[in-house]
């Protein structure tokens, strides 16, 4: 079945999406939706009805777009080359998309978006970038997170340190009307300060300022892009959403996508969207992104694939996959300006299939646990105090492994702990090990030869970014995952400073990093879920090659 630019290749669950696309008639979801009536999701307005600006959002942000070009005309004059979005979560994911989707365009700067706290990273940026001709965008709609705070204080401290009395003007601000941010850059006289709509929440912020000042930023028509979102129509979204939350309902809960190798990066953002609206109530649906490609009985009963479709298509594959059972939908798209559309549709897609599922999914109730932890340990290190220091339970020259494990030798800790895997489960990479392309490679190998091994779903973040999407469904979502948290020695450190305009500093990004990692590994025991950390005590990459070949 067809709708729009949205097949449906469903099989024997043909009827069961049949069913589910009448009840949203018969619940009347649609008119709803545009009513803004939280009934659909709760019997309480709280955390919905001032959650719901996005779907006037497309149109809104058109009717700004001469005042954001207004506001960013003077940048050419300025001859800004790089471009650091400052961001975690929902306030970067759609920069980035649009950044690394459209590339740099000739006679405007390149976007590089930093959402880590990883040290290596940091100072990677800060060797490389043009400082005369650099602009920083902190970009947070509450304006309180730790990273994003840190951030700022890094750059601003380090811009002031080289351009004195003029380094506010290096700096744009996006946050929400009324946010503690939005006060702080004020009282510096930073470039400019925009002012979000309250009422869209992070993930669904995309189409708002959140997403489009960093795209007019690189040269896109950001005009095309938003009138492809207002041209999509709420009923495909509708329908998507309902065939969705039907399936996960049913066991099918992990959504396998594969994407073009230029739209790679929509699967980051549709990551967060999905796993943090519908992950909760011991409910949710898992994306799974970036996987292997496997023979089709390596999947069990628990997918549902969507293929984002263009002419080099291996048709095939959908065609085995429907014959052995499993539900497969097709996205088609013309060009990359499409994103417009496909970002409002899979926005209704999910809050209808969280209207499905009966979860809530504007909220995230899960996430503050991992905060909570990572505070503690910040406050004990700012008083000097000594934190609970966990203990490995196996250790060698190259590694050092913490959790409930047994076995005497790597392969003997490693199989022994994914062998507690059941029906239905997923296996999760919590990599805080510095990003780079040796690594990128060495865990795509880790996570091929555990899919090919145990026949399950393997997912991987990076943290403390993965914290800020699918951090709320693995420790909200039903006790399904086996986490493995990836951790090493910070080679290099770099200092916060405790404020703006001065040099005072009690913590580190290196320190900031680990006590997010312990933190959420806390957070995830607290919830009873099954994980070890693996601590790389030489080169990482190298390591990761061991723990394969140990599969």
């Amino acid at each position: 079945m067809k709708d729009a630019f949205i097949n449906y290749h469903l099989g024997n669950y043909q009827e069961l999406a049949r069913e589910a696309w009448k009840k949203t008639r018969k619940d009347d979801v649609a008119r709803r939706i545009r009513a803004k009536d939280y009934t659909l999701w709760s019997a309480s307005p709280d955390e919905i009805v001032n959650r719901l600006g996005w779907l006037d959002a497309p149109g809104q942000t058109l009717g700004k777009i001469d005042h954001i070009r207004k506001i960013l005309a003077p940048l050419d004059e300025k001859k800004i080359k790089d471009v650091i979005l400052l961001g975690m979560g929902g306030s970067s994911l759609a920069a980035e998309v649009f950044s690394k989707v459209f590339g740099a365009r000739a006679n405007y700067p390149q976007l590089t978006v930093l959402d880590t706290t990883d040290p290596a990273a940091i100072i990677n940026i800060a060797q490389k970038i043009s400082w005369d001709r650099a602009l920083f965008i902190v970009s947070s709609k509450s304006g309180t997170t730790l990273e994003i705070t840190s951030l700022f204080h890094f750059f601003y401290n380090e811009t002031r340190k080289r351009k004195g009395a003029d380094a506010g003007e290096h700096f744009i601000f996006i946050t929400d009307e009324g946010s503690p941010l939005a006060k702080t850059a004020r009282e510096f006289s930073p470039f400019h300060v925009f002012l979000n709509n309250p009422d869209i929440g992070g993930r669904y912020s995309a189409l708002s300022f959140f997403g489009i000042v960093p795209a007019a930023i690189i040269g896109m028509d950001v005009e095309k892009l938003l009138n492809n979102a207002k041209t999509a129509t709420d009923e495909t979204g509708i329908m998507l959403g309902a065939a969705l939350g039907t399936f996960a309902c049913q066991g099918r809960n992990k959504l396998t996508v594969h994407l073009t190798p230029r739209w790679k990066v929509f699967g980051d953002w549709l990551e967060q969207l999905i796993a943090e609206s519908t992950g909760k109530a011991g409910k949710g649906i898992l994306p799974v992104l970036d996987e292997p490609v496997g023979d089709v009985d390596l999947y069990n009963k628990d997918r549902v694939f969507v293929f984002f479709q263009d002419e080099n298509d291996d048709f095939s594959r959908i065609k085995n996959l429907n014959a052995t059972g499993h539900p497969v939908i097709t996205v088609g798209f013309k060009d990359d300006y499409d994103l417009g559309s496909q970002m409002y549709t899979w926005e209704i897609a999910t809050v209808v299939a969280a209207y499905f599922l009966g979860v809530n999914p504007f909220d995230q109730p899960d996430v503050e646990a991992t905060k909570i932890h990572t505070r503690k340990m910040i406050e004990a290190r700012q008083k000097k105090k000594s934190a609970e220091e966990q203990r490995p339970g196996f250790s060698n020259a190259d590694t050092s492994i913490y959790g409930d494990i047994t076995g005497n030798t790597l392969t003997d800790v490693l199989n022994t702990f994914l062998k507690q895997s059941r029906a239905g489960d997923y296996i999760c990479l919590q990599n805080y090990l510095s990003p780079s392309a040796e690594i990128d490679g060495a865990v795509a190998r880790l996570r091929a030869a555990i899919f090919k091994k145990y026949k399950l779903p393997v997912t991987h973040g990076y943290g403390p970014r993965y914290l800020h999407s699918t951090g709320q469904l693995h420790k909200g979502g039903a006790n399904r995952g086996l986490f493995m948290q990836l951790t090493g020695e910070n080679i290099v450190d770099v200092a916060i400073p405790e404020d703006l305009n001065t040099d005072r500093s009690f913590l580190s990004f290196g320190a900031l990093k680990d006590a997010q990692a312990q933190g959420d590994w806390r957070a995830l025991k607290e919830k009873g879920r099954r994980i070890i950390r693996i601590h790389c005590q030489k080169d990482a990459a190298i390591f990761l090659k061991k723990l394969t070949a140990s599969l």
